[in-house]
């Protein structure tokens, strides 16, 4: 089963930062990465996306990004509806999950100038593995999926910065 995980930060860097840390889990085998994207507000109050489109043949097959899909078409919606019929099947697994455009914009309305946010799609995690690579990180934890207890250690992790 998939777990939906946003987190938010007030530092425009720091969800680029969280990815790359999550990737590198991943990596080691200890977390399935479905999908991921960050949204930067920048100084201006500019929304810029990095989508993990980036994730070649694994994303590919599947017809596109599922946040890619979602957030672009919220953000850029021309770019949104030239994905559109390769991944119309791939909304319904993201609403399966509780994402829906107007969740991905109250996170990014949410978020002030300076900062930003990380959509992860994560299964087969290994909490203790992930939490570890999440502590020298200071965020809010905004949405989850995941089994309470691991979300709370989660929360606890991202309010103390190491």
């Amino acid at each position: 089963m998939s777990n939906l995980v946003v987190i938010t930060f007030d530092n425009p860097d720091e969800a680029g930062q969280v990815r790359e840390a999550i990737r590198k889990v991943e990596k080691q085998g200890n977390i399935s990465l479905d999908d991921s994207a960050v949204i930067v507000k920048d100084a201006d109050g500019k929304v810029h996306i990095k989508n993990e489109i980036d994730r070649g043949v694994k994303i590919g097959t599947v017809g596109g990004s599922l946040l890619g899909l979602l957030i672009g078409g919220l953000f850029f919606p021309i770019a949104g509806l030239a994905i559109g019929a390769a991944g119309g099947a791939l909304v319904g697994k993201m609403a399966d999950l509780g994402v829906d455009k107007g969740f991905v914009k109250e996170v990014t309305e949410s978020l002030g100038p300076g900062s930003s946010a990380i959509f992860l799609i994560v299964r087969n995690a290994n909490p203790t593995a992930a939490i570890a690579a999440l502590k020298p990180y200071k965020g809010e934890l905004y949405q989850t999926s995941l089994e309470p207890d691991t979300e709370q250690a989660l929360r606890d992790v991202l309010k103390e910065r190491k």
